[in-house]
């Protein structure tokens, strides 16, 4: 933050800072430094004793009528800005009465060189950036009291030792020696509390107070330039000044637009906020950018000596007549390893050197948000928000991208025949475009749930092929053919309607205009044992009512009503149940599995699209294409549970109560793609049971009635 704090003529610290129209800062000694006068403004400052507003109303040559291009620079400040001297009037130019105004008065920036036009208060004229001056002046008694640090007021060494303890009962800094010497931890002394040394106020990590203090209540309010009894009330956008009433009283800003001061303030303030937000964000991208540079210089490091050993490996293989010629070819690769290694450190100075001034950036404009002064915050606040602006966008994009890659592309051939040694090179495999690198599954991110498998993949870094798009293979899931699944740019993927209780292999590749490029390793997959699943309220009837995460579910009709489970079984063994919650009136709900497309305004099992068993309080039927078959004493009520048992291995669908077979297995021979499903009316409330295990073994069935 020191830069934001120096002057640039100097190059010391601001001292009496004012800002310029260019919204530049600059001392005001400094500005009476870089003017040039001529003999009429001297004239005046001499009659006008250099006292009161006469001591700054300094007449200046402008750029047309002075020749600026003939001035010589003769002095220069540490920052490197130039500085022009004090030079004489033109020959023959006639004096000015005394009193009157400057013929042309102008004040060329330092920094942006901008020329800015004196009025007749001269450099009075300019505002005082009271913000700066007090964040200069915190910030100079923070360096001050950081190097006062705490010293034992009981040492003979000179310099005393740095305090280790305070006693707070004898108010006195002892280091560590001198407390042992001359406060032991017994007599009179063992009831003293000791305690660490206090931070030293406006010092790094120490309280801060006075600092805050000086910043806010302790300061006297600013008073208008124009009417010192005035406090500033109000912000004029047009002018982009504070003004008092009295100023708007006056009629100075009559057709422009003037807002309070205090909404203003928050206003910019917050603006300034957002627009550090985003420097941070690039500053934080900057650091981790640098950590991938120090790496990319390790692996170069790595790699060059790989290529070395390679080399050497090669040529010693050869005959005699190769010595002579290896030495050449180390010797390019070792260029070649320098040379990456001055672009990387080119970078790494580079993006320090940002990264530095955006911190320092950052400081300053954290400090003038801190600062409670809305008009002195408001002079700054758009040349700020400015320069923060500008200061993200200079990380445009491809400055966080190194600029050369860790590979050597040097491949050597020791193939020819031994007259050919000594016009041995090095062959550059570089092409304009080649095909993709292998792409690199990223495992922490591949998962299953249920029977759906999510994969994600990324390219290698520092792989500067392009790349159009990517193709995903997946195997069915039995050890056969792969088969693609998934063609595009994206690099995340999720397969949905795979078999449960099944090990799938799955790989991808990149392609681009010059083709296919290799598999990357194979992943295997493996789908969840048992099924996990909910009802889905995307395919039920609009008169089923859904609660408790999507597993209860009850009905707001008299009429049977449709609802799926989330799930779709195609092979294995699978077994759900369903609790009932709620069974007034003797309704007939029925439990069974459903075709995607099932009617969803009638009673499961009507259509050809569901195989159900529905069942009131005494008895059971089995329903499919609105058949009845296999009546079955034994009903439901209030706390019963219904299992439904789905084996794809036998093609065979059954149902039970309470844990007891209902009747012999229910429907068979049956092939496809099923869902869980279930009818019920307003009277009925159940809720549904996943994950669990198939019975292993179960009750005999109760015999059906003929």
């Amino acid at each position: 933050m020191e830069e934001e704090l120096k002057c640039p003529v100097c190059g010391s610290l601001f001292r009496e800072p004012i800002i310029l129209p260019c919204s530049h800062n600059v001392c005001l000694p400094c500005a009476r430094t870089i003017a040039v006068q001529t003999p009429e403004s001297e004239q005046h400052l001499a009659a006008g004793g250099g006292g009161g507003d006469h001591a700054d109303k300094l007449s200046l040559h402008s750029e047309t009528d002075s020749g600026y291009g003939s001035y010589t620079p003769s002095l220069k400040s540490p920052n490197g800005v130039r500085v022009l001297p004090l030079v004489p009037a033109p020959p023959g130019a006639a004096a000015a009465p005394r009193g009157a105004g400057p013929a042309s008065s102008s004040l060329t920036c330092p920094q942006c060189h901008r020329s800015a036009s004196l009025d007749q208060r001269g450099l009075r004229g300019f505002q005082r950036n009271r913000l700066l001056e007090a964040i200069v002046q915190r910030y100079q008694q923070g360096r001050a009291a950081a190097a006062a640090a705490a010293k034992c007021q009981l040492c003979d060494r000179s310099p005393p030792e740095p305090a280790a303890v305070l006693c707070e009962q004898c108010e006195v800094l002892y280091c560590a020696a001198c407390q042992l010497r001359c406060h032991p931890a017994r007599g009179p002394f063992a009831k003293h509390r000791l305690a660490p040394p206090p931070a030293q106020p406006g010092a790094p990590g120490g309280g801060g107070d006075g600092a805050g203090k000086g910043a806010g209540g302790g300061r006297k309010l600013p008073t208008c330039a124009e009417h010192d009894l005035e406090n500033y009330s109000m912000y004029c956008v047009s002018c982009r000044s504070p003004v008092c009433y009295q100023c708007l009283e006056e009629g100075r800003h009559n057709k422009h637009d003037v807002k309070a001061l205090g909404a203003m303030w928050k206003q910019h303030k917050a603006q300034l906020s957002q627009a550090l937000n985003g420097v941070s964000d690039k500053a934080k991208e900057a650091k981790e950018f640098l950590v991938q540079l120090k790496n990319l210089l390790q692996q170069i490091q790595e790699n060059g000596l790989d290529y070395e050993a390679c080399l050497v490996a090669q040529c010693d293989a050869l005959v005699d007549a190769l010595t002579r010629q290896k030495a050449k070819l180390l010797t390019k690769v070792t260029k070649e390893r320098e040379h990456k290694l001055k672009v990387v450190w080119d970078q790494i100075n580079h993006c320090t050197l940002k990264l530095r001034q955006s911190t320092g950036l950052m400081e300053y404009c954290l400090e003038v948000i801190k600062e409670n002064d809305p008009s002195g915050f408001l002079q700054i606040s758009d040349a700020l928000i400015k320069r923060v602006q500008v200061s993200q966008e200079q990380w445009v994009k491809g400055a966080l991208e190194p600029k050369v890659s860790a590979e050597f592309d040097l491949t050597l051939d020791s193939e020819p025949l031994l007259q050919s040694i000594h016009q041995l090179d090095f062959i550059q495999m570089k092409f304009p475009v080649s095909v993709p690198p292998v792409p690199l599954l990223q495992l922490e991110k591949c998962c299953t749930r249920n029977n759906s498998v999510t994969l994600a993949w990324r390219m290698p870094p520092l792989s500067h092929n392009p790349v159009e798009g990517y193709i995903l293979e997946l195997d069915d899931g039995d050890g056969g053919q792969f088969r693609e699944v998934y063609v595009g740019k994206e690099t995340l993927c999720t397969i949905d309607g795979l078999h449960f209780n099944s090990t799938y292999n799955a790989r991808v590749k990149a392609f681009n205009s010059s083709g296919v490029g290799p598999y990357s390793k194979t992943v295997i997959l493996q789908t969840s044992d048992v099924a996990w699943f909910t009802f889905d309220p995307s395919s039920a009837h609009r008169d089923i009512v859904l609660s408790n995460d999507n597993q209860t579910a009850t009905c707001n009709s008299y009429d049977d009503r449709v609802v799926l489970g989330t799930a779709a079984f195609s092979k294995g063994v699978h077994y759900w149940e369903l609790h009932v919650d709620r069974y007034d009136n003797h309704p007939d709900p029925a439990f069974g599995i459903a075709r995607i497309n099932v009617v969803k305004d009638m009673m499961l099992g009507k259509d050809d699209k569901a195989w159900a068993m529905y069942v009131d309080n005494n008895r059971s039927w089995f329903m499919h294409c609105n058949s009845h078959t296999n009546r079955t004493e034994g009903g439901v009520s209030k706390g019963a549970t219904v299992g439904v048992l789905l084996d794809l291995n036998k093609h065979n669908l059954t149902f039970y109560i309470n844990g007891q077979q209902q009747g012999p297995p229910a429907f068979e021979n049956i092939e496809g793609v099923f869902m869980p499903a279930l009818s019920l009316n307003r009277n009925v409330q159940v809720t549904l049971h996943t994950g669990l295990e198939v019975p292993q073994s179960v009750k005999q069935p109760k015999l059906p009635n003929n």
